[in-house]
């Protein structure tokens, strides 16, 4: 008797992705998280009017980047007339992460056709990439996964752009002195937390923040991409010395 097809995440119907009891769980998993989203998304988008992009343009950056962290740290380089090769490569920097992202995703979804891999890649976030290793950690392709990743984006995309939409409505209403900034920073010190899971996270995580600190005195804010730079070394590092340790390869993110 010839041994069954192995289950895949190709191509199921929209109506089966949405009734599907997984895509359910994916989107209830997230909505537990969605409240840091919705205030980093609110900050983000009060960000963009307040460093001075028209809105057009700021409309333009929320829906085309979808990377807070990314934007954020590109926004005060475009307010100091920056020159545009640091811009891009601070956001490169910043998103590097991505690329690890997608070296873990690869086993899951490296079958499907392209076009939908270039769909997951732009509605990749780095809290659904955790939720979804938490509910799916054996890298095989099963049928339940499409769902599950559906579930998960419909609640950090909707919340992401819906609040971002909002602070960019309501920039010019909101006064500085709310300290919208340092909310936004708390609610991505929270997000970063639950990202810091072993040794090795934590491990990339201090050196990260080390470095960051010692390299505050240089111009553009590239003490951002110092940070990542060495946080992306140490993870490196750590999946060379202790390639069995599940989460060392993850370090760098």
């Amino acid at each position: 008797m010839p041994d069954a097809a192995p289950a895949t995440t190709a191509a199921p119907s929209h109506a089966r992705v949405w009734q599907h009891p997984e895509f359910r769980r994916g989107a209830r998993e997230m909505t537990g998280i969605a409240l840091g989203l919705a205030a980093w998304g609110l900050v983000t988008g009060v960000a963009m009017v307040k460093s001075g992009l028209p809105i057009p343009l700021a409309l333009l950056m929320t829906f085309v980047v979808f990377a807070g962290s990314a934007q954020l740290a590109s926004l005060p380089l475009i307010a100091s007339d920056a020159p545009i090769w640091v811009v891009w490569a601070t956001a490169a920097c910043v998103n590097l992460r991505f690329v690890i992202f997608s070296a873990g995703w690869r086993p899951y979804f490296g079958h499907l056709p392209l076009r939908q891999r270039l769909m997951h890649g732009y509605f990749t976030a780095d809290l659904n990439y955790v939720m979804f290793m938490r509910r799916f950690p054996e890298p095989r392709p099963t049928d339940e996964q499409g769902p599950y990743f559906w579930g998960g984006v419909a609640i950090n995309w909707v919340t992401w752009q819906g609040m971002s939409l909002l602070g960019i409505a309501l920039a010019d209403r909101i006064p500085t002195a709310w300290g919208l900034g340092f909310a936004g920073t708390l609610a991505l010190i929270g997000l970063t937390g639950s990202l810091l899971v072993d040794k090795a996270t934590w491990i990339a995580a201090a050196v990260a923040a080390c470095a960051a600190v010692a390299a505050f005195a240089l111009p553009f804010k590239l003490n951002i991409v110092v940070a990542i730079a060495a946080a992306v070394a140490i993870g490196v590092l750590l999946d060379h010395f202790n390639p069995s340790a599940p989460q060392a390869g993850k370090a760098a993110s």
